[in-house]
């Protein structure tokens, strides 16, 4: 079968560059292993961070250091082995983190982050899945005083620096706005123009159906296939088209490095969990441990309780030591009930050492395109990232310069 485009991965970037080539005119295949939205889009908090202007950095301060050495913090884990193998990946990483180098990565970055919530306003009415996205914004907690004043000092440089909007609470403001969150912390920080999904999977879908609505096509297929013309297999025989998009998330490189791209992608794993609330409790936001690096937020299946960073190699078995680590802070924070899932959801986030996700053309290869590495903020990106590398394969004057994004930056 041949087709205009075929874009390779099915998460949310995947399916929001389908539905802007598929807008363009293009003849499309979305080709995946599963069905869309069911690998790391599937498992995030389901934040839109129209706040998220300084991607989350590396930490370079002694004492967080020496707090990750033991293994044991409840927001960063990592595999031995793994840390091992990363060691180039993670210096660049935290050379990047520098505070100087890390502002001019979020001037850079603010590009895309400008647009996130209109871009996904776009999507969702047109797919009628408006009713998913709810504009809450997402509420930051505190257990003690002085970091919750350094994080005030943080928000009103970044309000300073690119117009973030937020509102600072004391324990008794939190209590108001948060009835159900036991009285332990010392206030919170809400970033008030930020939305968040009740069904992140739920909204992908929708998304993919309105795809298909388009005229677009969604196949099962092996991405590791793909060869030069550019030609996949998929459960429907061979695939092929003119332009190809990878978008696979941690598995970008399992086709880039076959076509000779040594990009710098690393992964960071993160597990969730679904649990009642007991006694009928109400979550109205999503709710961050800023300490702690979980979060809890309302879903339709429960409320999801999710872990931060594990530092780990892409297909090692699942630890979910960070989820049993937390679990008894969450529930000390609020009244989370019985387990609803029979286990823990674990996801794999594609990370570059800078940050930044890699979108644009391939430097080898015509016809070529790449569209991953977008760490915690894919959810946030999808639908800004499938606009700006459908414009860019289409000849148009990109909405967002693509400069700063380009492959060639690790050349």
């Amino acid at each position: 079968m041949k087709f205009d485009a075929i874009v390779l991965g099915a998460g949310i970037v995947g399916v929001c560059a389908a539905i802007h080539l598929q807008r363009r005119g293009r003849a499309v295949a979305l080709i995946d292993r599963k069905t869309p939205g069911n690998e790391t889009s599937f498992g995030n908090g389901g934040l839109i961070q129209a706040e998220g202007f300084y991607p989350y950095a590396f930490p370079r301060d002694p004492g967080a250091l020496l707090k990750y050495a033991g293994n044991r913090a409840p927001d960063v884990r990592y595999h031995f082995g793994a840390i091992a193998r990363q060691a180039p990946f993670l210096y660049r990483y935290w050379w990047n983190s520098h505070p100087a180098r890390h502002a001019a990565i979020a001037a850079r970055y603010a590009a895309l982050i400008e647009h996130c919530i209109a871009e996904h306003r776009v999507l969702a009415t047109a797919a009628g899945a408006q009713g998913l996205i709810r504009p809450s914004g997402w509420v930051k907690v505190f257990r003690r005083a002085a970091l919750r004043d350094a994080e005030f000092r943080v928000a009103e440089r970044w309000r300073d620096e690119f117009g973030v909007a937020f509102e600072t609470l004391d324990a008794e403001d939190l209590r108001r706005m948060e009835p159900a969150l036991k009285p332990v912390l010392a206030g919170g920080l809400r970033y008030t123009e930020a939305q968040s999904v009740s069904d992140p999977h739920a909204l992908v879908t929708a998304y993919a159906r309105h795809f298909e609505a388009l005229g677009g096509r969604i196949m099962v297929g092996n991405a590791a296939t793909l060869r030069d013309g550019w030609r996949v297999d998929t459960d429907m025989g061979p695939v092929e088209a003119p332009a190809a998009v990878v978008a696979l998330g941690p598995w970008s490189d399992v086709v880039t490095r076959k076509l000779g791209y040594r990009l710098p992608l690393a992964v960071k794993r993160g597990y969730h969990m679904h649990f009642t609330a007991e006694g009928g409790a109400q979550l109205n936001h999503p709710v961050l441990d800023a300490e702690n690096g979980f979060l809890i937020t309302p879903m339709s299946r429960g409320i999801r309780l999710t872990t931060g960073a594990e530092f780990a190699s892409r297909d090692a078995p699942p630890t979910p030591l960070q989820l049993a680590a937390v679990e008894p802070l969450a529930r000390g924070m609020f009244p989370l009930g019985r387990p609803v899932d029979p286990a823990p959801w674990m996801g794999c986030r594609p990370c570059t050492p800078d940050m930044m996700p890699v979108i644009g053309p391939a430097s080898r290869h015509d016809g070529l395109w790449f569209a991953f590495g977008h760490a915690h903020h894919g959810f946030t990106l999808g639908p800004v990232t499938g606009r700006l590398v459908a414009e860019m394969m289409a000849g148009e004057q990109p909405f967002v310069d693509p400069a700063p994004f380009l492959a060639t930056r690790f050349s």
